[in-house]
């Protein structure tokens, strides 16, 4: 983790200048889909807050692992996934490659209204 990072413009500037289009384009699309969500660096990367945490993404050598922020929503995109490396909790698109802009839309829209959920459905109390 690098603590000298404490937006997403100097996490960008760290990064490959070949890689910071992509990383724009992620964040161009998060924002215009949902522009309510608050920017926040997690664990040393660019992460967005909107009712919970929501997603976050991370530059590597070989690709851009996109987080859905939980373990449920990769397997419940996994048809849509399959030509992506992925784990429970994570998506690595080849840096070499486009985002799937229209996929990665999909999930925020779906994490959204996960946490939308999360938020109007209180626990009783006792």
């Amino acid at each position: 983790m690098n603590s000298s990072v404490k937006d997403f413009d100097s996490y960008f500037s760290l990064q490959p200048k070949s890689v910071r289009s992509s990383l724009e384009k992620l964040r161009q699309a998060i924002k215009t889909l949902a522009p309510d969500t608050v920017e926040v660096i997690s664990y040393g990367m660019p992460a967005y807050k909107y009712h919970g945490m929501l997603v976050g993404f991370a530059a590597y050598k070989k690709h851009i692992g996109f987080y859905p922020w939980n373990g449920s929503t990769v397997p419940k995109f996994k048809d849509e996934l399959k030509q992506f490396n992925t784990s429970k909790g994570a998506i690595q698109f080849p840096i070499d490659k486009p985002i799937p802009l229209a996929l990665v839309k999909k999930i925020v829209k779906f994490r959204m209204k996960e946490n939308l959920n999360k938020v109007t459905i209180k626990p009783k109390s006792k």
